[in-house]
């Protein structure tokens, strides 16, 4: 991404709606499996949050364990640190500079769709992570909703939840959940972007990320913390969202 995104993901991480309800996805998940975050497991428990962008999920991650930050780009890295983030690696996610079997828990939020070779990564993943560790993954989801947002976030691909499904299971994970999620919103995400699709890009493609105003942003994200809650429960069977939980065999 362009320094423009970068400096408008860094300033909405905190606050936007689809930001936040993702953050607290994957702590709602931490928690289901640990409990509540304990001072003691942060020596004890190790993360590695692939792709950390601006570095809000990070911040979050912390409590949870002792915690490595890695993105490929040195400008992405340089709004993490901003935060006050101090173990981060320039990384790139096809073949990380990390050793085998050092790693309880690895997040990959949205990041594998930039990637051209996602299976490395999954390898990658897969050998990183402790006998038992797990991985918690989101991707875009469906071909369909491709528009100038994937361009500008470049993106290489939108899943389908069989390919998701095929290519987290060749890495050698066990699959714990496949879900769809942001499925609540679907419907409005999804005539946004094929309206979207058939607008002329300009010059320099932008994301989509629609501001609105505070008690809108609000309600949206409490509407998606209550649809986080069902997640934990169910396998939503649409959304713009693809989320996946997994784990190394012992």
């Amino acid at each position: 991404m362009n320094t423009a995104e970068y400096e408008r993901m860094y300033h909405l991480e905190d606050s936007y709606w689809w930001y936040v309800g993702r953050h607290r996805l994957v702590e709602s998940i931490l928690r289901s499996r640990f409990g509540a975050p304990n001072p003691l497991a942060i020596s004890e428990r190790t993360i590695l949050d692939v792709g950390c962008g601006t570095g809000a999920m990070s911040v979050r991650l912390k409590k949870w364990g002792k915690l490595v930050s890695a993105d490929f780009s040195p400008l992405a890295l340089q709004f993490s640190r901003r935060r006050g983030l101090e173990s981060l690696v320039r990384a790139d996610a096809m073949k990380l500079p990390l050793g085998t079997g050092q790693f309880d828990v690895l997040i990959a939020m949205d990041m594998l769709e930039h990637l051209p070779d996602d299976k490395a990564a999954l390898d990658e993943f897969h050998r990183v992570l402790k006998p038992g560790g797990m991985l918690i993954a989101t991707v875009p989801a469906y071909p369909h909703l491709w528009s100038e947002h994937d361009v500008a976030a470049m993106h290489f691909r939108r899943y389908l939840r069989p390919e998701l499904l095929r290519r987290v299971s060749d890495a050698g994970f066990k699959i714990e959940k496949l879900s769809h999620t942001m499925t609540t919103l679907y419907p409005i995400v999804a005539v946004q972007r094929r309206l979207s699709a058939r607008k002329p890009m300009g010059k320099e493609a932008k994301t989509s990320i629609p501001l609105f105003p505070a008690p809108v942003n609000y309600g949206l994200k409490q509407l998606v913390s209550v649809e986080n809650v069902f997640a934990q429960r169910l396998n939503f069977p649409f959304g713009v969202t693809l989320l996946t939980i997994a784990k190394k065999s012992l």
